[in-house]
């Protein structure tokens, strides 16, 4: 009987080995050795070899102890033997006629074989154990589902990881990395995803005269791929209406219909565009997104939705809106992340408060307020993890 404090001692082992090891090439041969050394007296096992999917076969491409020992090298796929592994994930071959190695069948030194299914996305093995006397059913099988398990994960978690990467990769390059420098303003922008990718998103636009700064900061519902890929459909989107010279309504009505036709999970967006003339008059659309606002001394304006988000309905009614940015006074767009940061009593931090912390520091530069914003909301929050994506655009119109 296998002693269960020294099982799951072994078991933690190769958990740990598992998890710390990088999936590169030899990955799985690395595990199978360390299967071996835990595992070898426990299970029973006198030896063990590796078999790769190569489509009609699975071929032999490596052996653990007893390398002398002669063993098929070659598997078809259809074979009743694979179907059973490929069934059951691991299949101990001790009924008579069925094994998965004709080649070792009245050998001298014959075990009974077992095999277990490892899989990742980009293939598959068949893991062969020779299992010698003294071994029980249940214990085998119940080891080679946890391993496999185990090790099927981390094959699977570190693909997914590394294309959370690539696709964190691809919104970066969207997003834009400095604010670009606009005559008579001062720019600071920040957007920090909760996750490897996020939902929230800003970008900027530049009139070829330069008498007109666009900018935009949006939020998609969810977090994670689903909302990164929203979020490219939509920076992309906005780019071509602004680049064609659409009307800015029109531009986020032609969005709506895009975003309500997405099969997404994540299919909702708040969006506000705005566009801001050299002399301080701000024109823009908000689409059910939280109200920015602008700071003039003891006075500050909020710039309401002007219609729905995007995505909730086929069609949707927007208009615009004004306000005028004075010499000195500040601009902020942000996502919902910032004012829901919660305090230890579960407490959000308001849209109050970051109207005030604005105001109580209006004279510093946009890059210095921005700083401020996200020092104060960690450490309002106990420097705990961020549960939101979490975005801040600031513009200051400097002094004549």
């Amino acid at each position: 009987m296998v002693d269960p404090k020294k099982f799951y001692r072994d078991f933690d082992q190769l958990l740990q080995k598992i998890s710390s090891t990088t999936t590169k090439e030899g990955f799985v041969c690395s595990i199978l050795e360390e299967i071996y050394k835990c595992f070898a007296d426990t299970l029973h096992i006198a030896s063990m070899r590796l078999y790769e999917d190569r489509g009609d076969e699975f071929v032999l491409v490596n052996k653990f102890k007893n390398r002398t020992r002669k063993f098929t090298r070659r598997i078809s796929t259809d074979s009743d033997a694979v179907k059973q592994v490929l069934k059951h994930g691991s299949f101990i071959y001790d009924r008579e006629n069925l094994t998965i190695d004709p080649d070792t069948e009245g050998q001298e030194e014959y075990a009974v074989p077992a095999a277990m299914l490892i899989r990742s996305p980009e293939g598959r093995w068949i893991a062969v154990f020779e299992l010698y006397a003294g071994w029980e059913r249940e214990e085998v099988i119940f080891s080679l589902n946890a391993i496999r398990s185990a090790l099927n994960y981390r094959l699977f978690s570190e693909a997914i990881h590394t294309e959370l990467e690539q696709a964190a990769q691809i919104q970066r390059s969207l997003l834009p990395q400095n604010a670009p420098p606009i005559p008579g303003y001062e720019v600071a922008a920040r957007s920090s995803p909760t996750e490897i990718v996020g939902g929230d998103f800003y970008d900027f636009f530049e009139s070829d005269d330069q008498e007109i700064f666009g900018l935009a900061i949006g939020d998609a519902s969810g977090h994670g791929l689903p909302a990164a890929l929203l979020v490219r459909d939509c920076v992309i989107g906005l780019r071509m209406g602004i680049a064609r010279q659409f009307k800015m309504v029109h531009s986020l009505k032609k969005l709506n219909s895009v975003i309500y036709r997405s099969t997404y999970s994540s299919r909702f967006v708040s969006l506000f565009y705005g566009e801001i003339e050299r002399d301080g008059h701000l024109i823009f659309v908000n689409a059910g997104h939280p109200a920015p606002f602008v700071v003039d001394g003891d006075e500050v304006q909020t710039l309401n939705a002007t219609g729905l988000i995007l995505g909730a309905l086929p069609e949707i009614t927007l208009h615009r809106s004004f306000a005028h940015m004075k010499p000195g006074s500040i601009l902020v767009l942000f996502s919902d992340g910032i004012y829901e940061r919660e305090d230890a009593q579960e407490e959000a931090y308001g849209i109050e408060r970051l109207h005030r912390l604005v105001q109580a520091h209006q004279e510093k530069s946009p890059e210095e307020i921005l700083q401020l914003i996200f020092d104060t909301l960690d450490s309002y929050g106990n420097h705990t993890v961020w549960e939101d994506d979490s975005s801040v655009v600031i513009v200051k119109r400097l002094e004549d």
